[in-house]
């Protein structure tokens, strides 16, 4: 081919591909788009703030909600590979989730991802194996004997360690870490619930477990094989080098740490998640194996650690810069131990708060869904499409590709939430008689616990947890924030602080009828 036909060619498919590509990107809502890397430099250059990043995108939308990029504008797969649609709007987010729920389902590339964590655990599988997990799980999860076990497994540990360790904070006016302790206190939990193991990481000395390490090691590892496309990681671990070696160290002392604790379970049995677990069969009427069992735990500890601990860090930070909030949640906590322990306010500080005390904390509660509505733990959820569809807001979604529903912009977007959505106001989910919490009657608005089929098993646990911690903290402590540190947002598939959250630990004075009291330490 001699070098003036070449040219031709060249040119003619050039400007073949940049005319197609005009006509792709004028079907595109979302952020600019490039010939060839479409929006990955928009994606790239915002990925410290991905989350207010996305939610912009959809407020440009102009009130649709709803917009589809692609990064990869590529003839013949830009419609499926690299093509996906960004909504945050309640009718689609209910589309996905419920009413077409089959059509939605996990996917090949975020099971993929997650296989060699998580297996085919009950949060990385679909169809009929996530059905007999969810069955069996829901039995369990219903029970009010799980949920004072888990009210046991939180008390013990704030008693024991939790309060210690913020007493010594305050008498030596010393700053902590508060989201580091909160990440030990609800894994040592979760652990306890699940394994009836507790593996101690808040004590004093905040010392590291091997477990823990390896499982965060673990986790980190598999997150970051979603950032870069699927070769790159399956490269990685075929050379066993970077993220992919750490991640087969560190799953190796997970599985041996499993495989102790299902031994010790099978020997002598208790009252945790793997003991019951270990009693059930599946729909075939065949107990569960020691490698699923395993997998199973694991998708319970992952779910149960950092979800509840980032909404807690979240939370603390808010009340930082609402003191009338914080006031308004002390007086509810004052009022529910003044009619369960009465007026002597040294009581008041001697114990956690128990079960049913804790069920009474109604603002509480309301500051901790306002918490998780501007905060939620998980941001987004992608899901994959299985066959061409239509959105309830008109959008077509074609086969293969993917689409991501941002939680984290639902709570910001005035069209929702109204012209005050911005503002941390928990007497939004308070009831017009004042002594109620209320959910939205629209129930998409608010999926930070997920919703449909899939809605979250631990809701009802993630709230008794938070408020007895928090409950727990703020009867004792008023915390303020360490000047000059900076709280900013983790790029991470949970809403971590990137820098920790420390804090400086102060001993809260309870005015009660009888005068003042100081809190013990």
């Amino acid at each position: 081919m001699d070098t003036s036909l070449l040219c031709f060619v060249v040119t003619a498919a050039l400007s073949a591909y940049l005319i197609w590509f005009y006509l792709l990107a004028r079907t595109l809502s979302g952020p600019k788009a490039w010939p060839v890397v479409g929006s990955l430099p928009g994606l790239i250059a915002n990925r410290s703030r991905i989350h207010d990043w996305i939610a912009d995108n959809l407020r440009r939308t102009g009130g649709s909600v709803t917009y589809q990029t692609s990064i990869l504008p590529l003839p013949f797969v830009a419609r499926r590979l690299g093509f996906y649609t960004v909504t945050c709007h309640p009718k689609n987010i209910e589309h996905i989730l419920r009413t077409r729920f089959e059509n939605y389902p996990k996917g090949p590339t975020l099971q993929t991802a997650f296989d060699d964590l998580l297996g085919q655990g009950i949060f990385n599988s679909d169809g009929h194996t996530w059905l007999i997990q969810r069955k069996t799980a829901a039995l369990e999860f219903t029970t009010r004997t799980l949920r004072q076990a888990m009210a046991r497994w939180v008390n013990r540990t704030i008693e024991s360690r939790l309060w210690p360790i913020l007493a010594k904070a305050t008498t030596d006016n010393s700053p902590v870490d508060l989201q580091d302790l909160l990440l030990r206190l609800t894994f040592d939990n979760i652990c306890g619930l699940t394994f009836g193991k507790d593996p101690e990481t808040l004590s004093p000395e905040l010392p590291d477990n091997p477990f823990s390490v390896a499982f965060d090691s673990a986790t980190e590892a598999t997150m970051q094989r979603l950032l870069y496309p699927s070769l790159f990681w399956r490269l990685k671990k075929a050379l066993g080098i970077g993220s992919e070696k750490v991640l087969k160290e560190s799953l190796r002392i997970v599985e041996n740490y499993m495989m102790e604790a299902i031994i010790a379970r099978k020997e002598a049995p208790s009252d945790d998640l793997l003991s019951r677990f270990l009693e059930k069969k599946d729909i075939d009427g065949n107990f569960f194996p020691s490698s699923v069992l395993s997998f199973i735990a694991l998708n319970f500890v992952l779910a149960g650690r950092d979800t509840s601990s980032v909404a807690l860090s979240w939370f603390f930070w808010l009340l930082m810069s609402h003191p009338l909030v914080e006031e308004k949640i002390i007086n509810e906590i004052s009022t529910v131990l003044r009619k369960t322990r009465g007026e002597d306010q040294h009581k008041w500080v001697e114990e956690p708060l128990g079960f049913d005390e804790v069920d009474q904390l109604v603002y509480l509660k309301a500051a901790l869904s306002e918490t998780l509505r501007l905060y939620p733990s998980v941001p987004e959820d992608s899901k994959y499409v299985l066959s061409d569809d239509f959105l309830p807001d008109g959008t077509v979604v074609p086969a293969g590709s993917t689409i991501t529903y941002s939680i984290y912009s639902v709570g910001r977007m005035k069209a929702i939430w109204g012209d005050d959505c911005l503002e941390f106001r928990p007497e939004r989910w308070i009831s017009s008689d004042g002594d109620r919490y209320e959910t939205p009657k629209e129930g998409y608005k608010y999926v930070a616990f997920n919703a449909g089929p899939r809605t979250c098993l631990g809701k009802d646990l993630a709230y008794l947890q938070m408020k007895s911690v928090a409950a727990a903290i703020l009867i004792r402590h008023r915390l303020s924030l360490v000047p000059g540190h900076r709280v900013e947002q983790k790029m991470s598939l949970t809403l971590f602080m990137k820098n920790g959250m420390r804090v400086n630990v102060h001993q809260r004075n309870l005015e009660g009828d009888s005068g003042s009291v100081t809190s013990s330490t």
